[in-house]
């Protein structure tokens, strides 16, 4: 019998959902899997980062009266034979975020709520896998793109890196701190210079995103980016980023770009992580970010942002473009990368998206 426990904002949430999935179908014994909104270890707060998931968040209270609680319950009854009826219980308890007033707290955070949702398997029964796709203005859309779209093209300069702004860390204070935050530069952030302005504004991020949304969309499980990319040189990096963008109130005048999940790839490694086959530079690559998984309740009037940059450090290595060795670089170089998002390389996210019926 075994639990598999982490949190949105825990690196080691693939690692316990990668595991839930590849031992429950081979296994006799009971797999249970619990997901929270929390930073690693810090299953008893409500908040993470500059955000706060209401008082649903903690497991302490909502999931069992606290975590040891909760284990004795499990070992009562797997070792001791206890009938205290855990083997009827949910084999997936997963928290989705989102909900709240999107005000700013007593604490100073932003209220973003969130509720604990039951399910027999992960991914959840009945997720709809839909491909958002990226366009040259900069719109995601499920809508397939025109046929002669332009791509986009920024520049990576080692030199001047994106900062790590929250995200799944497990360690790394004060350099780096796990958790949400407003996806704006800050003298808090390592890495972060002035007139420290909105991540959106950098020129080496690519931003797409929805319109308003109409009627809220929840977000539930695994997700995937897919790109077709090319670059100047003989390798580089990208990454992917989700969030949750609020419009403006009165706490918040400039609205608020919450980070919920994010990937990263070193393209020499497209093909195999045993092995690594350096670009060709102007050739055109498929390239798969794999992200964390995560689960957010999009209200209306928020968009859907993906943000496709080339590095966010100090959370990641820097890639300085030449194909040296990691470690054995010599030297750093600029590079010129492109994504394109023409029908024949429809570059997009693929989200796990709950049916109508099932939201919040």
């Amino acid at each position: 019998p075994q639990v598999h426990m982490s949190s949105w904002y825990d690196p080691y949430v693939r690692t316990a959902t990668d595991n839930y999935q590849g031992l429950v179908t081979c296994k006799r014994g009971p797999v249970r899997l619990i997901l929270g909104p929390w930073t690693h270890g810090n299953r008893s707060s409500s908040s993470a980062g500059d955000v706060d998931f209401g008082p649903a968040a903690p497991l302490d209270d909502n999931l069992a009266p606290d975590f040891c609680t909760l284990r004795l319950r499990w070992f009562d009854r797997w070792l001791r034979g206890v009938d205290n009826g855990v083997e009827t219980e949910p084999a997936a308890r997963v928290f989705v975020m989102g909900g709240g007033s999107g005000r700013r707290n007593g604490a100073g955070r932003l209220e973003h709520g969130g509720h604990w949702r039951q399910a027999a398997t992960w991914p959840l029964p009945n997720t709809q896998f839909t491909p958002y796709y990226l366009y040259t203005n900069g719109e995601l859309s499920p809508d397939t793109p025109a046929a002669a779209a332009p791509p986009r093209t920024y520049r990576y300069d080692p030199a001047h890196p994106v900062p790590t702004i929250g995200g799944p860390i497990s360690s790394g204070e004060p350099i780096m701190v796990a958790g949400a935050f407003d996806q704006r530069e800050a003298p808090a952030f390592f890495g972060a210079r002035p007139p420290y302005r909105p991540l959106a504004e950098r020129p080496d991020i690519l931003v797409f995103q929805t319109a308003p949304l109409a009627q809220a969309v929840e977000v539930t499980g695994p997700i995937v980016v897919h790109l077709w990319i090319s670059s100047d040189g003989p390798d580089t990096e990208f990454t992917a980023k989700l969030l949750d963008v609020y419009p403006p109130n009165a706490d918040y005048p400039d609205g608020y770009a919450m980070n919920l999940t994010g990937g990263i790839l070193r393209v020499r490694y497209r093909d195999a992580w045993e092995s690594a086959t350096l670009m060709q530079p102007g050739q055109v690559y498929a390239i798969r970010i794999a992200l964390f998984p995560c689960s957010n309740w999009f209200a209306p009037g928020h968009r859907l942002r993906l943000d496709i940059a080339s590095n966010n450090f100090p959370q990641f290595d820097l890639n300085f473009n030449t194909g040296e060795p990691e470690g054995m670089s010599t030297h750093s170089r600029v590079a010129t990368n492109t994504v394109y998002v023409d029908q024949a390389r429809p570059s997009h996210v693929l989200l796990p998206l709950m049916p109508t019926a099932e939201r919040r």
